[in-house]
């Protein structure tokens, strides 16, 4: 397993670690992602938790390498990645602002081939002001059909 401490040189208590995703937890996961989505998105998620977790399993473990953040026992974030695009980066509620997230994405970016893509929603103001810190600039912008949002393509460049 690959851990990377997040806090410090020195593990504490409340250090924050990127682990390997475990399988065990993704009944914590699936519901952490789901509140995460619908507060930055300000819409309620219409799928059941079961479809979201056969996403998960079918659609985002295949192509993706995935981290988890956690502190002690708490899931606090994820992201999956693989070396050109990031699928999903969620941090949860209440752990926004600590620079879990900015972690994960250098995570993703250390490991890219020196550029990354991703998509998110428009309206997430929060996620589009946190990825253009973080050096992504928008590529494109569209409409989404599935959810029927515009959304954003952002790309960063090494």
């Amino acid at each position: 397993m690959t851990t990377i401490a997040i806090a410090g040189s020195r593990a504490t208590p409340d250090a924050v670690a990127l682990v390997d995703y475990d399988p065990a937890r993704l009944d914590d996961l699936v519901p952490m992602w789901r509140a995460s989505f619908e507060q930055g998105v300000g819409i309620v998620d219409p799928h059941p938790l079961a479809e979201q977790r056969d996403y998960f399993l079918t659609r985002v473990l295949p192509r993706c390498d995935v981290k988890l953040a956690v502190r002690g026992d708490e899931l606090v974030g994820f992201v999956a990645a693989n070396h050109e695009s990031v699928a999903q980066l969620y941090v949860r509620i209440g752990c926004q602002r600590q620079r879990i997230g900015t972690r994960m994405l250098d995570w993703a970016k250390s490991r890219s081939t020196g550029s990354l893509w991703l998509y998110t929603f428009a309206q997430n103001r929060v996620a589009c002001a946190f990825y253009e810190r973080q050096g992504f600039a928008v590529a494109a912008r569209g409409f989404e059909p599935t959810w029927r949002l515009d959304d954003v393509r952002y790309v960063w460049r090494a």
